[in-house]
C-alpha cells in the first residue's frame, strides 16, 4: 500500500484519518511517523480523487526537488572562507569525528574512495534505500531496505559490490553533497576534504514520488520528485541515531519546493522544528535557488497578477496565499481574452472551468482557512495552458477589505516545470523554498566565495510573516565534489552543516557543550558571523552573516 499507485497518501493524525475515512469499508494502512504525525494509505478507487477541497491542503503530500545548478579539480578556498580549514588543523584539529552526518537525497555511491578510512573500510553507518524492497527494512519501518556498516564492508571486499548491497545514485546529486560535506582522501595521500572529513555518514535514498501526486501536481515526467512523507520518515530514521549510536547527528536537506505557505507551517517543518528541538540533533537546510526565477508574486488587492507561459506544457499549479483578516477572490483572463467567472469562498470547495476558444482547463480550491498556517489559501491548477499572458485579477470578497489586502503567489520551482512559466512583474524577495521557513532548522543561502559576491539564484528570506530567515549564508559556487564542481543551494548546507559537525565535535563529543541542539548551535555559529560592515543586519539575502567556524571559536576563547 505504501509503494502502489493504486494507494492514496495522506499525512494526518488518526482522528483526521478516520473522519475522512466515513466508510469502513474503504482499504487503508496507517502507520505513524513520529511526534504526532502519520500517514494512511488508502485504495484510490474506494474513496474521492485527491482534492485540496475535500482532504485538506495539508493533508496531501507536497513535492520536493533537487536542489543544485550545475556541475563542473579539487580546491579548498571555500572551506577557507568559511574558516573550515583553519579548524581542521591544530590546535582544535576538529574534522567532524565522532559525529554523523544525514543526508536525505538521492543516495550515494558507497563505492566511492572519498567514503572510506585509509584501511578500506566504509565511513558509511547505514544506508536507507526506500526503493529496494527485496531486503529488510529499518526497525520500525515499513519499507525500503537497510544496509549496515557490516553490509557495506563486506559489499566492498567483494569483487561485485553492487550484487551484495545493490544501492546506488543514479542521479549523483547526494553523491556530491556527502563528499562535500564529508568526503576525504586525505589518509590516502591525496588532497581532497570534505568540510568535515572524518565525521561518519548516514543515508536515506528516497523512493519518488508516486504518478498520481504527480499528475495532480502537474511535475514535469523528467522532473525527480520526491513525497514529503517519505521525507519525514527519513527525518525520524535519522534523529533516531543519535540514541542508538549515542552521537550527536547533523541532518542534510537539499530539497525544496515552492508548495506550502512559506511561513513555516507545513507538517514537515512542524516536525523538522521537534527534531531540531531535540538534544543533539541538528537540522541544516539549504534556501534553494528561486531567487532570480521569477516565480513569487507579492502585491496587495486588488491587483492583476500577469503569468507569461512562453510554450506549450503540461500544465504549472499556481498558489496565493493571503492573511487574516481578509477574503480573497479570483478572476482569470485567458491569452485570448475569455475571463472567468469570479471565484471566492462561496463557489464550493473544488470548481473547474472550461474555456471556449483554448483547451486549458482551470481548477480552483479555496480554503478559507487552511489548516496549518491559519490563513486564506486559493490554489490553481493550469492544465494545458495556452502559451501566452494569463491575467490572474486578485480582488476581495467581502464588501470592503479587513485588513491590509497582502497576498503571495508561487509558481513550482523551476525543475518541477516543462517550460517557461514565470510572473512578468516578480519579486526576488521571500522565495526560501520550503522546508528552509522552518524556525528551529539552521537555513542557509548561497554566496559566491570566489568573487566575494551574493549567487543571484539563492532564495531570499523573509518568510511570509516576517521571519527572520536565511540565518547564515555560505558558498555555493564551484564546491568541489567527487564528481566535479558543481553550484547550487545545497552545496552551501552541505558545506555548512560540515562546520555544523566540526562545531558538534567540539561541543556534542567533546562535552563542551553536552545539551545543545539546533537553535544553540544556531546561536553559536551566529556569533562568531563574518559580517561585512556595508550590510545591515539581519539581512534578506545574508541573514546574519557568512559562516565562519573559526569566528565562532574565536568569540568562545573572548569570554
Amino acid at each position: 500500500m505504501i509503494l502502489s499507485d493504486d494507494f492514496l497518501d495522506i499525512i494526518a493524525d488518526y482522528d483526521v484519518i478516520e473522519d475522512i475515512l466515513e466508510n469502513s469499508d474503504v482499504e487503508y494502512c496507517y502507520h505513524a511517523i513520529d511526534a504526532g504525525y502519520g500517514v494512511a494509505n488508502v485504495r484510490r478507487s474506494q474513496v474521492v480523487p485527491v482534492s485540496i477541497g475535500y482532504y485538506g491542503y495539508s493533508t496531501i503530500p507536497k513535492l520536493y526537488g533537487l536542489m543544485q545548478t550545475g556541475e563542473r579539480l579539487f580546491d579548498a578556498s571555500p572551506l577557507s572562507a568559511m574558516g573550515n580549514i583553519r579548524v581542521q588543523y591544530p590546535p582544535l584539529a576538529l574534522q567532524g569525528s565522532g559525529v554523523i552526518m544525514g543526508f536525505i537525497d538521492t543516495g550515494i555511491r558507497y563505492q566511492e574512495d572519498v567514503f572510506r578510512r585509509d584501511d578500506g573500510s566504509t565511513r558509511i553507518v547505514s544506508i536507507w534505500d526506500q526503493t529496494i524492497q527485496t531486503g529488510e527494512p529499518p526497525a520500525g519501518f515499513a519499507y525500503g531496505t537497510e544496509y549496515r556498516r557490516a553490509d557495506i564492508d563486506r559489499a566492498l571486499a567483494s569483487e561485485n559490490p553492487l550484487a551484495i548491497v545493490p544501492t546506488t545514485d543514479i542521479d549523483g546529486h547526494g553523491t556530491r553533497m556527502a563528499s562535500a560535506a564529508a568526503g576525504s582522501l586525505l589518509n590516502q595521500g591525496l588532497d581532497f576534504r570534505g568540510a568535515a572529513p572524518l565525521a561518519d555518514i548516514a543515508v536515506v535514498k528516497l523512493k519518488e514520488a508516486k504518478t498520481y501526486l504527480r499528475d495532480y501536481y502537474l511535475i514535469d515526467e523528467q522532473a525527480v520528485a520526491f513525497q514529503e512523507n517519505d521525507i519525514m520518515e527519513a527525518v525520524n530514521y535519522l534523529q533516531q541515531m543519535a540514541v542508538v549510536f549515542e552521537r550527536p547527528v547533523v541532518i542534510v536537506l537539499g530539497l525544496g519546493t515552492n508548495m506550502g505557505s512559506h511561513d513555516g507551517t507545513s507538517a514537515l517543518d512542524f516536525y523538522l522544528n521537534i527534531v531540531a528541538s531535540r538534544r543533539s540533533r541538528v537540522v541544516v537546510v539549504g534556501g534553494g535557488n528561486e531567487g532570480d526565477k521569477e516565480h513569487h508574486y507579492e502585491n496587495s488587492m486588488p491587483s492583476n497578477v500577469e503569468v507569461r507561459v512562453e510554450e506549450p506544457m503540461r500544465g504549472f499549479c499556481m498558489e496565493l496565499w493571503g492573511g487574516l483578516p481578509d477574503v480573497y477572490s479570483v478572476s482569470i483572463r485567458s491569452p485570448g481574452g475569455e475571463v472567468t467567472p469570479v471565484i471566492d469562498f462561496r463557489n464550493g470547495i473544488d470548481r473547474k472551468i472550461f474555456f471556449v476558444f483554448e483547451r486549458t482547463i482551470i481548477q480552483i480550491s479555496s480554503v478559507l482557512v487552511e489548516r496549518d498556517s491559519g490563513d486564506p489559501l486559493i490554489f490553481m491548477r493550469f492544465e494545458d495552458p495556452t502559451p501566452g499572458v494569463w491575467t490572474v485579477s486578485v480582488t476581495s470578497s467581502a464588501r470592503r477589505m479587513r485588513g491590509k489586502g497582502m497576498f503571495h503567489m508561487w509558481l513550482p520551482i523551476e525543475a518541477f516545470l516543462s517550460g517557461s512559466v514565470t510572473f512578468l512583474s516578480p519579486s526576488p524577495d521571500v522565495t526560501l523554498t520550503e522546508p528552509a521557513n522552518a524556525s528551529q532548522v539552521i537555513t542557509i543561502s548561497t554566496y559566491n566565495s570566489y568573487m566575494d559576491s551574493w549567487y543571484a539564484s539563492s532564495g531570499r528570506g523573509y518568510t511570509r510573516n516576517g521571519r527572520i530567515k536565511p540565518d547564515l549564508a555560505a558558498p555555493g559556487v564551484g564546491i568541489s565534489t567527487v564528481l566535479g564542481e558543481t553550484d547550487g543551494s545545497s552545496m552551501a548546507a552541505s558545506l555548512a552543516a560540515g562546520c555544523v559537525a566540526q562545531f558538534l565535535e567540539w561541543a556534542v563529543v567533546d562535552g563542551n557543550a553536552y545539551s545543545v541542539d539546533s537553535r544553540g548551535t544556531k546561536s553559536y555559529l551566529i556569533q562568531g558571523a563574518d559580517r561585512p560592515d556595508n550590510v545591515v543586519y539581519p539581512d534578506r539575502q545574508w541573514g546574519y552573516g557568512r559562516i565562519d567556524i573559526n569566528g565562532t571559536f574565536e568569540t568562545l576563547a573572548r569570554l
